[in-house]
């Protein structure tokens, strides 16, 4: 229903007066023995001194001149060609401006001379300020369409009064319209003699008092209501609606921020056969006085909170339906049966908890062209199609279905969009599949266990628009059949097998590109530079395969761009232009790029994210980056980067993660990265050969979660204000992930990942990077005492400050760790063992002088073969007791067998598990491969 026109019979009631006013209109021109009135013509051309024409082309009002004397060949005016008056004016669209602002008074005594006036147009004009009641003079107006583009400002009308007075008008149309102190406008409506078609658009209106309402249809005129993208309709209103005319035919209520009961008040309502409730927040069930209405073929209830089965749902509803949208709501239970509703054309009950499997449920429905159930919990096999011949739309999305696909799906002729991605589905693909698919443009079926055997010389009989098919075994060869239907916009098949170098004409890439993902392949071979100009700035992504060579200048004319994890070489020169780039995201990690980064990033305005770590590049990072100000995220690790980090980078303010770990950078923590990058939520500067003290500014750093400056050559004591890193000292929930919006264009967002040494081995995080709190300070030269501060950071997970010159002081006249849930054992042989063990009070983990002896501390000595002593383990350490070792074999069995018993019941969870063991086995030669072949070139670059 989304995006449709009026009801039918509205339209032919519409085209029937435009033609009468048209009609006469040119009647008016032909006929030269009647003028125009000369006051009217006065009337005009004193209206036309306060407007402004906004497209000189639209050549409006430079035909209204005081030289013309017929004004009936003025353009936007109709005149009576019997008796001369002006019955038609149209100054759309955004032709007036300001006309409701600061002139009305001419504009009111201009409409108070039109009394013949039949037809208004006004709409698509930024109009402002109060609408005249002058308005209501015009009896004879029969069409007025006040419908303004002015988001900023509105229209006011205190009371509807005026329209009582447009005895003759039939059609409406307000939009942004304050009504807020007209609290007669229901009554308004009720009582109007004519109204017929009465659109209210964006308008605010002040609540109703039920009681001062007649409760009965008043209207006998009014069949097309449309009140919507309203935020102030009281639910009281609600019930109101449904009485307002026993006449009404379309009812149109979306995007109201409804958040009521729908009330079952339809009964009053027995010529509806359109109603739209889409986007509000309904909540209970459909009401059964639904079921009532005979003449139903329209219902669209998508995207509320409607609950409760859906078999109980539809029970009540018209057979006669024709297009029923439930999408978006929290119907439950089995998918029930649709077989009564034989003239339904669209169907869309998807983002449902619906379960079960596909039985009977669509009969013969040689009528429906759109089947929606994406994201329920449907399992089974696929339904058969060979009944739903006129489909164009099927889309099963993100639900459990199994088998296979079937061959009859090649049957439906008429089918322009397919996807069933995110299923179960295992079956091989081959020309049956698709032979008579002529008019099919987008076909999705990722993430499913499908494989295509289709020959090399195989003609597709359609022309793919958009193809998504990630995660099908579509290799080893690279499909040829792509050569032979290439006007595509969007392509992914990425984790596809394919193991091949990448043909020469697959370059020869359609202007209107928007989307290309090849990754997790093993697609060699080099990308030429190609002089393509996109028509749009595309999104690419040719991550973790085996290319090689220089980067071309053409990809760089991307939003997107991904090329990480392959063997690119060469510098990073194509990255400068003389023109501004849409680039948004950019990582180009993992690869054997050379060369400085270069100074040229000041047309780069638009980046959010620049990944470029795991390289072979040198020099300084460059002072135009700083021109970023987009920047969020920079990540510049393992580059053999030396010098200062630039100021000019304290102008990006909105980095969220800083990685300049693994490099030679020199100097000291500049003091702005506390002061100018507020929103950081990492900062990893780890194994440089930075110097200095840690300023004190990174304490303001309220969304700091990882705080990582170890392998440095950092002194002085850590700072007291630790206290005020606001993340790290507070406990709550937080979001697992860290994501950065990356490009306007898809509306995007990316998880970053980061390296961590914890408890000793690096690991990466991603997914749960932002439950992350860390401070490593290890492996510096920091000294004095260990702030009492830091324990005050109950959010920390992790602290490291080993390796420092605090662990060797000899000379600490005060130390305080008690309850700080300290564990372990405490070093012997240190100053430690001077300080009272009330220090370490309220660490019952904690152990070693001066508090108790840990266990096995108390073993005796035994002599050694050259004299020297050896303290000899517990029995417990040396030996694994019996019952613990048949514990675990114990565990190993019931949890083996239980998986594999799990598995063998259940085939969607079967299906699952090995397809994850075949993409994990695929990431791991992958991995292989494309290590050896950069080894392979690392040994040559060396001889």
């Amino acid at each position: 229903m989304r995006g449709r026109g009026l009801h039918f019979r509205f339209h032919l009631w519409l085209a029937l007066l435009f033609a009468l006013i048209a009609a006469s209109f040119g009647i008016s021109v032909k006929n030269q023995s009647v003028r125009c009135i000369a006051a009217e013509r006065r009337a005009l051309l004193d209206f036309k001194k306060g407007l402004i024409d906004y497209d000189n082309s639209l050549n409006l009002l430079v035909s209204w001149t005081s030289k013309e004397e017929e004004c009936c060949k003025w353009k936007g005016v109709g005149y009576d060609n019997t008796t001369g008056h002006v019955v038609m004016l149209d100054l759309r669209p955004r032709i007036i401006y300001g006309i409701f602002g600061g002139s009305w008074t001419s504009i009111s005594d201009f409409i108070g001379s039109l009394y013949d006036l039949t037809y208004l147009n006004l709409s698509s004009n930024p109009l402002t300020g109060f609408i005249p009641h002058q308005l209501g003079s015009l009896s004879r107006l029969v069409y007025l369409d006040l419908s303004t583009d002015n988001f900023d400002q509105s229209l006011i009308s205190d009371n509807l009064e005026w329209l009582s007075h447009l005895s003759s008008l039939k059609l409406l149309k307000i939009s942004h319209t304050n009504f807020t102190k007209a609290t007669n406008w229901p009554q308004v409506i009720q009582s109007h003699p004519s109204l017929s078609v009465l659109h209210f658009e964006y308008c605010d209106f002040a609540e109703v008092d039920p009681s001062s309402l007649v409760h009965f249809n008043s209207s006998n005129s009014l069949s097309v209501l449309h009140l919507i993208w309203s935020s102030s309709l009281h639910p009281s209103t609600f019930p109101l609606l449904l009485n307002i005319s026993r006449n009404l035919v379309e009812l149109d209520l979306h995007h109201n921020q409804l958040s009521s009961l729908i009330p079952d008040s339809f009964d009053n309502m027995p010529a509806l056969e359109k109603i739209n409730f889409e986007d509000n927040s309904l909540k209970g069930g459909i009401p059964k006085s639904l079921g009532n209405l005979c003449h139903l073929k329209e219902l669209n209830l998508r995207d509320n909170k409607l609950s409760g089965p859906l078999t109980f749902a539809v029970t009540n509803l018209s057979g006669i339906l024709e297009i029923l949208f439930l999408d978006e709501n929290n119907f439950n239970g089995s998918l029930p049966s649709f077989v009564r509703f034989s003239s339904l054309r669209e169907l869309n009950v998807a983002y449902n908890r619906l379960s079960g499997h596909f039985e009977d449920n669509f009969g013969n429905f040689s009528k429906i062209t759109v089947l929606d159930l994406d994201e329920n919990r449907i399992t089974g096999p696929l339904l058969d199609l060979s009944k739903l011949s006129s489909l164009k739309k099927l889309s099963l999305r993100g639900n459990q279905l199994d088998g296979l696909l079937p061959v009859n799906i090649g049957k439906l002729s008429h089918l322009v969009l397919l996807d069933v991605s995110n299923n179960s589905l295992h079956d091989v693909i081959f020309e049956g599949h698709l032979f008579n698919l002529t008019k099919l443009r987008y076909l999705l079926i990722s993430f499913n266990a499908l494989s295509f055997n289709l020959s090399s010389n195989w003609t597709p009989p359609f022309q793919l628009d958009f193809i998504k098919m990630s995660s099908c075994k579509i290799g080893p060869q690279f499909p040829s059949w792509l050569r032979k239907k290439t006007n595509f916009f969007h392509l992914d098949i990425s984790y596809s097998n394919i193991s091949d170098n990448i043909p020469y004409w697959f370059w020869n890439l359609p202007l209107r590109l928007m989307f290309l993902d090849l990754s997790f392949n093993q697609i060699s071979g080099r990308v030429p530079n190609l002089p393509l100009k996109f028509d749009r700035i595309p999104l690419i992504d040719l991550s973790s395969n085996l290319f090689h060579g220089p980067i071309p200048q053409f990809l760089s004319k991307s939003t997107t761009l991904d090329l990480s994890n392959n063997m690119f070489n060469g510098p990073l020169s194509y990255l400068c232009t003389n023109k501004d780039s849409g680039l948004s995201y950019l990582d180009l990690s993992n690869n054997l790029l050379s060369g400085g980064i270069p100074d040229c990033w000041i047309k780069s305005r638009r980046l959010t994210i620049i990944n470029l770590e795991n390289n072979n590049l040198s020099g300084v990072i460059p002072t135009s980056l700083g021109s970023v100000e987009t920047l969020q995220s920079l990540r510049l690790r393992n580059t053999s980067l030396h010098g200062e980090i630039p100021q000019s980078l304290n102008s990006c303010t909105q980095l969220r993660l800083l990685d300049l770990g693994e490099n030679k950078l020199t100097g000291i923590i500049p003091p702005w990265i506390g002061e100018r990058l507020e929103n950081l939520i990492v900062l990893r500067l780890r194994s440089n050969n930075f110097h200095g003290n840690i300023p004190s500014t990174l304490c303001h750093q309220q969304f700091l979660k990882v705080l990582d400056l170890s392998l440095n050559n950092i002194s002085g004591a850590i700072p007291s204000c630790f206290n005020n890193l606001t993340t790290m000292a507070h406990l709550g929930s937080s979001a697992a992930t860290i994501e950065f919006y990356a490009t306007a264009f898809f509306g995007r967002t990316f998880d970053d990942n980061l390296l961590v040494i914890w408890k000793g081995v690096e690991q990466e995080y991603g997914k749960i990077l932002g439950l992350l709190r860390l401070i490593d300070l290890s492996c510096n030269k920091l000294s004095g005492e260990i702030s009492r501060e830091i324990a005050s950071l109950h959010g920390l997970i992790a602290l490291n400050l080993s390796r420092n010159i605090m662990f060797d002081l000899s000379f600490l006249s005060v130390l305080d760790l008690s309850n700080d849930n300290l564990s372990g054992k405490i070093p012997l042989d240190t100053q430690l063992q001077s300080f009272n063990a009330t220090c370490f009070a309220g660490n019952s983990r904690l152990c070693r002088d001066p508090l108790n002896k840990c266990p096995g501390d108390e073993s005796p000595k035994l002599p050694n073969n050259r004299g020297t002593e050896i303290i000899a383990e517990s029995d417990e350490e040396l030996f694994e007791p019996l019952w613990f070792v048949t514990g675990m074999i114990a565990r190993f069995l019931v949890g083996f067998w239980g998986v594999f018993c799990f598995l063998l019941i259940s085939r969607f969870w079967r299906h699952k598990y090995f397809q994850l063991v075949n993409k994990l086995g695929d990431w791991i030669k992958l991995t292989m491969a494309l290590e050896t072949v950069k080894l392979q070139l690392r040994l040559r670059l060396k001889d």
